[in-house]
């Protein structure tokens, strides 16, 4: 019967405590006392299932015989949700946890007719996982998680699969695809862990995720081979070009600028280093070496320019000029008046002798000159060599390193 009154609504209801799930639940945690594992037979273990979903959702089920009842007595309820906080609940936990769980509190679990509980938590499981970034970006990870009671041994409280192993390992429906992971698989394992206190048993899932490299392909691996191609264009330049050194120094501005954006979004592992890594820093090195031989180089013949100008020049005009080296414009100068004060000397009156020691200076001076032409050469033949070998083991890295990334590629596809 509804009765109406203006502005509020009566309902005739029956009291909660004539309800039969009343006097169910008051029934059933009448004599009940959660701190007794809720067995009537103290040597039987309490078996509980477990189910994982790679979704932060875990299935926990496990039986009370405790709370069991016919449900032809109570209006043919055959499930009920009770308070966990007044009932007893295995501890299980994950040994992984690095932090403390994060999830929503759940304060009643489901119960049926027959004694069987199942508690549908919810967490998000952030855990130690021993990540292999050798592969980077074509890696795939597995990170386990191991399910375990840490008080109760196996003779009280075994672990079962709530599904089959095959089943687990193949569902891939509750996972979230993102943008970085991709799921392949859950595979799990049944075991009992000795130690001192007795047998403990555990099930461990492993959880087999890949990275999709695409993003990773496009901001590092191919602007890192544009900058290689770009250092092995480089040296096309003269070793004794100035110039080479501006270049170079620019190409390892740009290396270091990388190398630092590079960081932050490479995984970093204690365990491994990336393959790219050391790729890149065997590719720096080269760089540095290349960069080192031309300073050497350049420092070696502006030496070897100023060691000439300090010779004594006598007398030496037309074709001779183009013999020696290129002189700045103020030892030019100077030749220019040592050579008219040379012409003024000669033309005054003298004998033989003094003839014969001009004609021996220039000859000793000619040959110095010929001396360091010789010398100069002979280093450039040798550091043109040392470039050379320096370009072809240059190239050589590049070609193993872009052959390894697509044999990583290849091979993270057929994973």
């Amino acid at each position: 019967m509804i009765v109406y009154f203006p502005g509020i609504l009566a309902t005739d209801t029956h009291h909660p405590r004539d309800s039969a799930l009343y006097h169910l639940s008051k029934q059933l945690l009448q004599k009940y006392h959660k701190e007794v594992r809720p067995v009537y037979n103290w040597t039987k273990a309490t078996t509980v299932y477990l189910d994982l979903f790679v979704r932060a959702i875990l299935d926990v089920v496990w039986n009370d015989e405790f709370l069991s009842w016919n449900s032809s007595m109570f209006d043919e309820i055959r499930e009920i949700s009770l308070p966990l906080s007044a009932i007893w609940a295995p501890d299980i936990i994950i040994n992984e946890f690095v932090e403390i769980e994060r999830s929503p509190d759940l304060p009643y679990v489901y119960v049926n007719s027959s004694g069987t509980i199942e508690n549908y938590k919810p967490i998000q499981v952030v855990s130690a996982c021993s990540l292999e970034t050798y592969a980077f970006p074509f890696d795939v990870q597995n990170c386990s998680l191991t399910f375990k009671s840490i008080l109760h041994t196996v003779e009280d409280v075994d672990l079962a699969f709530l599904r089959s192993p095959e089943d687990i390992q193949h569902d891939k429906k509750a996972f979230l695809n993102d943008s970085e992971w991709e799921l392949l698989s859950v595979s799990s394992t049944y075991s009992i862990l000795q130690s001192s206190a007795g047998g403990f048993a555990q099930i461990q899932f492993n959880v087999v995720m890949r990275r999709h490299p695409l993003v990773y392909v496009v901001s590092l691996l191919i602007p890192s081979i544009f900058l290689m191609l770009v250092d092995l264009g480089s040296f096309y330049l003269p070793p004794n070009c100035r110039a080479r050194i501006v270049f170079k120094t620019s190409v390892l501005v740009g290396y270091t600028i990388f190398r630092v954006n590079m960081s932050n979004q490479v995984p970093r592992s204690v365990g491994s280093t990336p393959l790219i890594g050391h790729f890149f820093t065997i590719c720096m090195a080269f760089l540095v070496l290349s960069l080192a031989k031309s300073i050497v180089l350049v420092k070696f013949l502006h030496d070897e320019q100023r060691g000439g100008q300090e010779q004594p020049f006598l007398c030496l005009r037309g074709d001779t000029d183009a013999d020696r080296p290129r002189v700045e414009p103020r030892a030019q100068r100077a030749v220019v008046t040592e050579s008219s004060l040379c012409g003024e000397h000669l033309a005054q009156p003298g004998t033989l002798k003094e003839v014969w020691s001009q004609l021996q200076s220039i000859s000793n001076y000619l040959q110095t000159q010929d001396q360091t032409d010789q010398q100069e050469a002979e280093w450039l033949v040798l550091l043109s060599r040392f470039d050379r070998l320096l370009f072809q083991s240059y190239l050589f890295m590049l070609g193993i390193y872009t052959i390894t990334l697509c044999s990583l590629w290849a091979l993270w596809g057929g994973v």
